[in-house]
C-alpha cells in the first residue's frame, strides 16, 4: 500500500498546524491575535493559532491547558494577564504536538508542565509525522509531572481531572475534565464540526477517537460546555455529532473495505453529501478516508506506544 504521505494533499499546511519546525517557521505569527472568551465557571478559552487552550483563572492563580506555537508565548502571556494578574501554577498538555505544546520552554520557567507519560517520551525523542521529522524537544520544553491513567489537580476551588484516553488522536491523549465549572477539554479527540487529524505514526487509530468520544459523553451532563482542540467552543449535541460522524463514516468504509474495494476506490466514491461540509476544514474527505482505512488495516488499537510496550 502507498505511504500516507503519498496519499495526502494539502498536507503543508497541516504539517504547519501539527508544529512541525520547518512549515511552523514560515507562518507568519505576528498578525496572530490571541482572544479570550468566558466559558462558566473559573474557565475562560484561548484562541490563536494552533490548538485551543483553556485557562482556569482564580484565588489559587492560573492553570492553562496547552500553549499552542512557541512565537505566540508573549501574546499568551499579554491574553493571560488580561485575565488575571495571579501567576501561572500548572500547564497541562492534552498530547505532543506543536501546535500544543510549542510554548512549553517559555511557560515551564513560571509553572510544572504535566502530561500523561508518552508525551514526554515522544517529546524526548525524534518523531516523524507524514514523512517530516521533527527532532526531540529542549529540555526545558518536556513535562516534568508524568501519569499514566489519570490525576487529580486541586485548584481554584475543584478539582480538575486530567485523564489518558488511549490510541484516538494520538497514544498520549488526556481530557481534562473541570469539574465544578462543568467545563471539559477534549484536545485533539474533538475537531469541532470537522474531520478530525488522527496521527496513526504516533498511536492514535480512529476506533480509539470514536471509544474516547463515547466514553467521555457517557459522562457529561446536558449543559457541559465543552472546548475542542480545534473549532469554536461547543455543546454534549456537538460532540454527540461528531461522535455520529466517527460511527457512521468508519461504518461505510468498513463495509466498503470488507467488499473488497480499494483505498482509492473508496475515496473515489466519497462520502455522501451530508458529511460534505465536514470535509472543508484543512483535513479533507479523501484524507479522512484514508485515516479510516489505514486505522482498519492496523486493527482497532494495532499501533504500539512510543516505548514499544502495548499499552
Amino acid at each position: 500500500m502507498r505511504t500516507l504521505l503519498a496519499r495526502l494533499s494539502g498536507s503543508v499546511c497541516l504539517l504547519a498546524l501539527m508544529g512541525m519546525p520547518a512549515l511552523a517557521q514560515n507562518q507568519d505569527f505576528s498578525k496572530v491575535e490571541v482572544t479570550a472568551t468566558k466559558v462558566a465557571g473559573n474557565i475562560y478559552m484561548l484562541q490563536g493559532a494552533g490548538g485551543n487552550i483553556g485557562v482556569s483563572v482564580g484565588s489559587d492563580g492560573l492553570l492553562i491547558v496547552d500553549d499552542q506555537f512557541a512565537p505566540l508565548a508573549n501574546k499568551i502571556h499579554a491574553a493571560l494577564r488580561g485575565l488575571s494578574p495571579a501567576s501561572l501554577k500548572f500547564v497541562l498538555n492534552t498530547h505532543w504536538h506543536g501546535d500544543h505544546t510549542g510554548g512549553n520552554a517559555s511557560f515551564s520557567t513560571e509553572a510544572p508542565i504535566i502530561a500523561q507519560e508518552n508525551v514526554r517520551k515522544r517529546m524526548s525523542t525524534d518523531q516523524t509525522v507524514f514523512g517530516e521529522k521533527t527532532p526531540a524537544s529542549p529540555k526545558e520544553a518536556l513535562p516534568v509531572i508524568t501519569f499514566d491513567d489519570k490525576l487529580s489537580v486541586h485548584f481554584n476551588g475543584e478539582e480538575i481531572k486530567v485523564v489518558h484516553f488511549p490510541a484516538g488522536h494520538t497514544d498520549g491523549d488526556s481530557v481534562i475534565f473541570f469539574t465544578g465549572s462543568n467545563v471539559v477539554h477534549m484536545g485533539d479527540d474533538f475537531f469541532a464540526g470537522r474531520f478530525p487529524f488522527v496521527d496513526i505514526g504516533s498511536g492514535g487509530s480512529v476506533q480509539g477517537m470514536t471509544d474516547a468520544v463515547a466514553k467521555v459523553l457517557a459522562q457529561l451532563p446536558a449543559d457541559v460546555k465543552i472546548i475542542p482542540g480545534h473549532g469554536p467552543l461547543s455543546t454534549k449535541a456537538d460532540l454527540e455529532s461528531y461522535h455520529h460522524m466517527l460511527v457512521t463514516t468508519t461504518g461505510l468504509v468498513e463495509k466498503q473495505r470488507k467488499a473488497g474495494k480499494s483505498l482509492a476506490e473508496i475515496q473515489k466514491a466519497g462520502l455522501p453529501d451530508e458529511w460534505k461540509e465536514w470535509g472543508s476544514g484543512f483535513i479533507k474527505t479523501d484524507m479522512w478516508l484514508s485515516f479510516i482505512y489505514e486505522s482498519l488495516d492496523k486493527g482497532a488499537h494495532g499501533q504500539k506506544p512510543v516505548d514499544g510496550k502495548h499499552h
